[in-house]
């Protein structure tokens, strides 16, 4: 790669005004975030379309083994991407080569064990996510596409958006996820109406399928263009399993997948207590956490997006433009959430009869999603702090935010709340862990600033490195 080559991608990480860098970086990864939100949407909005509870039941319950799929998207796409972003603050080139090839080749073998595993543990899977009854059928032929075929292009493409993002390409990895999700938009009715091959959940299971795999294409074709003019890499002749690779991405990505999994754990949780209310619940449940992810997934847009750049001057020491740009991505978050959970608590009606007109199903919607609405200017914050703890390869921190979030916190009061208001006040459960969270990342991300400014003024101490 030429100098001039390099000076380019450097500048925005080094040069470029903090606002300018962050949005630079971030408006590409949110739009990508929300439209992966939006063809979530499509499949419960054409399933929906079906007016058969059961059938969105089914996509429903096929949620937590998809979301299982962000633990390996996290140990080997945030690990990696991590340490690309570091490697690169510090000038180590060819460890940002070699971290891109780690990360890519490891995320392909786990996907085809994720789909090994799921064939052949696939009734008892069913079980535990509690499907049963009417609705098995249907869920076993989603997860059969989503799954069993899709597993390995659908973590694969993520896993590229987040190599391709940590040298700051954050357009070419937004294009490359939203073409596979347009695809899916575009596909959905056609599988899953009667009017097209009438398949149902099923048919929204083969069109994800078919999209992720367009978009893997699509990161093919940009990395074979760019060859010479990147640093991510997926020579295999620079695999390697060396201490300073390996450890580097699984401090961080090990604990990202474990607070992945912690969510995958809650939202089991969840649906198990919402399918004792029956397929109108569960239905609605599916709709409310769907609307959901869209806020969700902007707070969580913008602190994977600003990852890179806190990466960079973290280790590059650069104090002083880490600390505005994490101010400048949490003012600009906080905001937009207002905005968004302002318009859910008073549109929740017409947007929960968008997906469905069965009116057992929306008089649940609403309530399940005003509750659940509350939480997410809280959880920006919270989303925020470990992003800055990735991003430095402050992996511990992280875990410790996400057993908090999940074990000491959201699944208690899971339980709590739906002994005291049965079903409605499973919503809210999250809006109490995520107080108590925000309230935790706002104090310890200014004791790690000051801490960080205090070494940075004396010659004698260093940066403290990655815990």
């Amino acid at each position: 790669m030429t100098q001039d080559t390099t000076n380019k991608k450097t500048d925005l990480f080094e040069n470029r005004p903090v606002s300018r860098a962050v949005l630079t970086l971030c408006i590409p990864t949110v739009l990508s975030s929300l439209v992966m939100v939006l063809y979530n949407l499509a499949d419960t909005f054409f399933v929906g379309l079906l007016n058969d509870p059961v059938q969105t039941a089914a996509v429903t319950l096929a949620a937590p083994v998809l979301l299982a799929f962000n633990a390996v998207n996290n140990l080997f796409g945030v690990g990696a991407s991590s340490m690309m972003s570091r490697a690169l603050g510090m000038k180590d080139y060819e460890t940002v080569r070699k971290s891109s090839v780690f990360g890519f080749y490891c995320s392909v073998f786990s996907g085809l064990l994720f789909s090994l595993l799921t064939a052949v543990c696939l009734n008892p899977l069913l079980r535990l996510l509690g499907a049963g009854g009417e609705n098995r059928a249907a869920t076993a032929d989603y997860l059969f596409w989503t799954v069993i075929l899709g597993a390995a292009p659908s973590i694969l493409n993520v896993v590229l958006a987040y190599l391709v993002r940590a040298e700051g390409s954050a357009l070419h990895a937004s294009i490359g996820t939203m073409s596979g999700c347009f695809l899916n938009i575009v596909l959905d009715p056609l599988f899953i109406l009667p009017g097209g091959f009438g398949m149902g959940a099923a048919g929204a299971g083969l069109a994800t399928f078919l999209s992720n795999c367009a978009a893997c294409l699509y990161f093919a074709l940009l990395l074979l263009v760019k060859r010479g003019k990147t640093y991510v890499s997926v020579d295999f002749r620079r695999f390697t399993f060396r201490k300073k690779i390996a450890s580097g991405v699984f401090s961080v990505g090990v604990p990202a997948m474990i607070q992945n999994l912690l969510n995958v754990t809650g939202m089991t949780v969840l649906n198990n207590f919402t399918t004792a209310f029956g397929d109108p619940a569960v239905a609605a449940m599916g709709i409310a956490q769907k609307l959901a992810m869209i806020p969700m997934q902007v707070g969580l847009g913008l602190s994977q997006g600003v990852m890179p750049l806190i990466g960079y001057t973290y280790s590059s020491r650069r104090v002083r433009r880490m600390k505005q740009s994490v101010f400048f991505t949490a003012a600009l978050s906080l905001g937009v959430m207002l905005l968004i959970t302002a318009g859910y608590l008073l549109f929740a009606g017409p947007l929960i009869r968008a997906f469905m007109k069965n009116a057992e199903v929306v008089d649940y919607g609403v309530r399940l999603l005003r509750g659940l609405s509350l939480a997410q200017p809280f959880l920006c914050i919270d989303f925020l702090a470990v992003g800055v703890f990735q991003a430095c390869g402050m992996g511990s921190k992280a875990l410790v935010f996400a057993f908090l979030r999940k074990i000491v916190l959201e699944i208690p009061a899971l339980l709590l709340l739906n002994w005291l208001f049965p079903l409605y006040g499973l919503a809210y459960a999250q809006l109490c862990a995520e107080i108590v969270l925000a309230t935790a990342a706002v104090l310890v991300l200014v004791r790690l600033f000051s801490r960080l400014e205090k070494d940075r003024d004396s010659a004698a101490v260093e940066i403290p490195r990655a815990s």
